[in-house]
């Protein structure tokens, strides 16, 4: 199962929020089209032109002013600006709803991943430990899991982002689909060169964790060799060694963050142009050869246009963002998958038999034992019998197999062959 696939399975324990969270997303998108459809004839209403002539505009405005037709004077005014005011309200209610929800589900997906990953580091045997390091578990508990929890979130964003776009793009289509091709081709550039960043990002990303992870290591390893580390006096080695763990780490997080900060400026100088190139674009197809009755209708179209376009262009800055993040959090979504895996690691499972009292003797009948992912054994035909209430000493040489005998008996591994 890809990583992706398995953090998806666990985000759909909780389909109520994710749900909710991209209702809101497309009802926050819904209330911020009709107040920008609106708010252009409102601003011509506001500077003197009473009537606007829009037979020959689009089909979605005239049904959208033919709402507000049977309103004369002020009051036809009045409730314009009623709409747009609430409908701006609605929006901002809905987005801050869609924070508070997406905040809640992120911290239930955290709860989830770090209980889900504490009941699976009861389960392994001891040989998952003695592979892996503690502080590489910390980290992974602590760090890696909230950071694999964001890329679901971000995930969740991305996708409501794409459905505001997409109400955008329709209105955009409805008003005019030769600027929207248009449009479409001058933001491909952005598209392309914020590709570039998400790469760089997600390269950083990886940087980030590896960073992180041999940071903790480290900073573990002092902390329980704390005694051995004062008595053979190496204080300055050591802090030097973590010293540069946090040093590399500090500068990985620089340049995530530089790499974000170039994001929002790009987009905007692109969208800039962008809207003047529709200027001219819409100039030379909208204004030519219309006579004068016809200019005014076309001139409102095309500041509907323009007003819708220049409301989506933080919308296209957000998704890009949102992808540069989420491609600087995907490193941490593999490891946050490989760590939640349960196939991959050694899990012994349950025996049949209810243990009560021990009646006769401890009996140990022709064990071989070897460690897993090793071929010599340590153990060979061992027979071993211990009466009840008698005490044994095993004396040999280091490596002889004392304490791995000892292991065996409480089961800490299962056996090659034998009982």
């Amino acid at each position: 199962m890809s990583p992706n696939r398995l953090l998806l399975s666990y985000a759909l324990r909780h389909p109520t929020w994710i749900v909710l969270t991209v209702l809101l997303g497309f009802s926050s998108a819904m209330f911020n089209s009709v107040g920008t459809t609106i708010i252009v004839p409102l601003v011509l209403e506001f500077l003197g032109q009473k009537k606007l002539e829009l037979s020959k505009a689009p089909p979605i405005i005239q049904k959208t002013m033919g709402l507000f037709e049977g309103f004369e004077g002020g009051d036809r005014l009045l409730i314009m600006v009623l709409v747009v005011l609430l409908a701006i309200v609605l929006k901002n209610v809905a987005n801050y709803v869609n924070i508070l929800v997406s905040t809640h589900l992120s911290k239930k997906l955290i709860n989830t991943f770090r209980k889900e990953g504490i009941k699976l580091l009861l389960d392994v045997d001891l040989d998952f430990y003695a592979k892996t390091k503690i502080g590489d578990i910390i980290n992974r508990i602590s760090q890696e899991i909230g950071r694999g929890a964001n890329a679901i979130k971000l995930a969740i964003q991305l996708f409501t982002t794409v459905i505001t776009i997409f109400v955008f793009v329709f209105l955009l289509i409805s008003i005019s689909w030769q600027l929207t091709i248009a449009t479409s081709i001058l933001l491909l550039g952005v598209f392309v060169i914020n590709q570039f960043f998400v790469k760089r990002s997600k390269e950083f990303g990886k940087v980030l964790s590896e960073k992180s992870r041999g940071y903790s290591g480290a900073l573990l390893e002092i902390l329980t060799g704390i005694r051995l580390i004062k008595s053979v006096s190496s204080e300055q080695d050591e802090y030097q060694r973590i010293e540069k763990f946090i040093d590399e780490r500090e500068q990985a997080e620089f340049q995530s963050q530089a790499n974000f900060a170039a994001i929002n400026p790009i987009n905007e100088v692109s969208g800039i142009l962008a809207i003047l190139a529709i200027v001219f674009v819409g100039k030379n197809l909208l204004l030519k050869d219309s006579s004068a009755e016809e200019l005014e209708a076309i001139s409102t179209v095309l500041g509907i246009y323009l007003f819708l376009l220049f409301r989506l262009l933080p919308v296209i800055s957000q998704l890009n963002g949102q992808r540069s993040r989420f491609a600087n959090v995907s490193a941490s979504t593999a490891i946050v998958a490989d760590f939640l895996r349960r196939d991959n690691k050694p899990i012994m499972s349950n025996g049949k038999n209810i243990y009560t009292k021990l009646s006769q003797e401890i009996r140990i009948e022709n064990l071989s034992f070897a460690y897993p992912g090793h071929q010599d054994s340590v153990l060979n035909g061992v027979n071993l019998s211990i009466p009840k209430g008698t005490t044994m000493a095993l004396v040999g040489a280091s490596g002889a197999g004392k304490s791995t005998l000892a292991d065996l008996l409480p089961r800490f591994y299962d056996p090659v062959e034998g009982r």
